[in-house]
């Protein structure tokens, strides 16, 4: 196991939380475990799929059940329950912070939005692109702005993607109206938003 990857404890409790093939077949060489913490990897290590390290399986592996399970809306699904049991564990902390970041646009990205290319994959899914999550040009360039809101233990409750030269105070209500946690009973507020300026 390498540093970063999923725990035993970490990967029990993901495991249930994931879709069931609907076929039996041949086992796998590479097992989800393996390709899952191959995408952490590359979501923390920012590089190509390329560079995914081999002990998490081909790249293209890794990055195919990325895009199926995004498309899907898997990922989003996981995130939901995730929350739900953390707060039926009281493990939420309802104090939230609302903070912005920038990402600058690769330079092979800038190039082909310059020349009006498409993606070769269209986005689609279960949610579609709105029109307002393209680059959008600010002093650094072609840039995508994050909002993100935290609470007190750093669990994410919502993010709002933006193009880069939105202001981060209009975003401030969006990000808020994101956070979605089911739960039996009255919805919790946040009991003390705060954003940086």
């Amino acid at each position: 196991m390498a540093r970063g990857d999923l725990t035993d404890a970490q990967w029990a409790r993901l495991e249930l939380l994931l879709p069931r093939g609907k076929k039996p077949g041949r086992p796998s060489i590479w097992t989800r475990r393996q390709l899952i913490d191959g995408i952490r990897w590359r979501t923390r290590a920012g590089t190509p799929w390329r560079d995914v390290p081999e002990r998490y399986g081909p790249w293209g592996r890794v990055y195919d059940l990325f895009r199926r399970w995004q498309r899907d809306g898997i990922w989003q699904r996981i995130f939901t329950q995730l929350q739900a049991q953390a707060d039926a564990k009281d493990l939420i902390t309802w104090d939230i912070n609302v903070d912005s970041t920038i990402c600058r646009a690769p330079p092979a990205r800038r190039r082909g939005e310059e020349k009006g290319d498409l993606h070769k994959e269209p986005p689609g899914g279960i949610a579609t692109e709105p029109d307002d999550h393209s680059l959008g040009r600010s002093r650094g360039g072609l840039t995508t702005k994050l909002h993100l809101a935290v609470e007190q233990g750093q669990k994410p409750m919502s993010i709002v993607i933006t193009a880069g030269q939105r202001g981060d105070s209009p975003q401030f209500e969006p990000v808020l109206k994101a956070i979605r946690v089911p739960r039996i009973g009255p919805a919790p507020h946040p009991t003390r938003p705060r954003a940086r300026g």
